[in-house]
């Protein structure tokens, strides 16, 4: 897929997941409210911290007096996932300036990673822009307008909880996972990665839960012996032109070096081949 069409693509996946994003961030910041947190401290946490869950936890070890220690302990233990994105992401990014890669990594979300992976992709190889239209589009702007409405407007909602807000996010995390899912070894690391997690989780807590399929689902994936489909073409052969969308494009044994004017193009050889003129 060429570039303007991804990133086309990329806008409406990313719109998709804002909306989301505003609905859950609604719902922190109507949960801040209620816990005492002024507008702008809820604001504060949403720009610096901005890690939805962990802010939710946050809140409610502060309204369970929990000592600040213990806060960023176990915070930071519910986002240590974010090391596996980050790993994943880093030898994509080893020519983006050091400055423009730890803004990066402050707006790294499941969001953000889940399309930027997906957009990469599909036109093989890294777009810088293509990553900030969806961390910003996807989750920051959504996210801190959605706590702004709910910290100073969510109090004349009676019950938001009836609406079902606390689950949009998962679920649109989901839709986007399923989309990621082009293989067997894609599929067995899902499947495996959501199993362990859910199991640890209920026997550990869900931070461990997390940390448990985030990394075990990626060993069963790569425990899965690899199928034909990954068998790569020759380099220069017409397999290998046409597995990559370039028909024509190649040169055949008989046709000598680039630059040779004796050398027909592949497109004249095929002409030839087909009794064309």
């Amino acid at each position: 897929m060429d570039l303007a069409a991804s990133r086309r693509r990329l806008i409406v996946e990313a719109l998709g997941i804002a909306a989301s994003a505003l609905a859950f961030g609604f719902v922190y910041g109507l949960s801040a409210r209620n816990a005492g947190f002024s507008p702008l401290e809820a604001m504060a946490m949403s720009t610096i911290v901005f890690a939805g869950a962990a802010q939710f936890a946050a809140v409610g070890y502060v309204v369970g007096g929990l000592a600040w220690p213990g806060v960023v302990l176990l915070t930071a233990l519910l986002n240590a996932r974010h090391l596996l994105y980050s790993a994943a992401l880093a030898p994509r990014l080893k020519g983006v300036p050091a400055a423009r890669r730890a803004l990066m990594a402050h707006l790294l979300t499941d969001e953000a990673f889940a399309l930027s992976v997906g957009h990469f992709a599909r036109i093989g190889r890294i777009d810088e822009r293509g990553y900030w239209m969806a961390a910003f589009g996807s989750t920051f702007i959504p996210w801190n307008a959605a706590t702004l409405a709910g910290v100073t407007i969510g109090g004349q909602i009676p019950d938001p909880g009836r609406f079902g807000l606390d689950v949009v996010f998962p679920a649109a995390m989901v839709g986007l996972a399923v989309g990621l899912l082009t293989g067997r070894r894609e599929l067995v690391a899902a499947l495996g990665g959501a199993g362990l997690a859910v199991g640890t989780g209920l026997v550990l807590g869900p931070a461990i839960g997390i940390i448990a399929g985030g990394l075990g689902g990626p060993l069963l994936g790569m425990a899965l012996p690899a199928g034909s489909g990954t068998e790569a073409a020759r380099l220069g052969s017409r397999e290998s032109a046409e597995r990559y969308s370039m028909p024509g494009t190649h040169l055949r044994p008989d046709q000598g070096p680039p630059g040779d004017p004796s050398a027909r193009s592949s497109r004249e050889a095929l002409d030839d081949e087909a009794g064309l003129p």
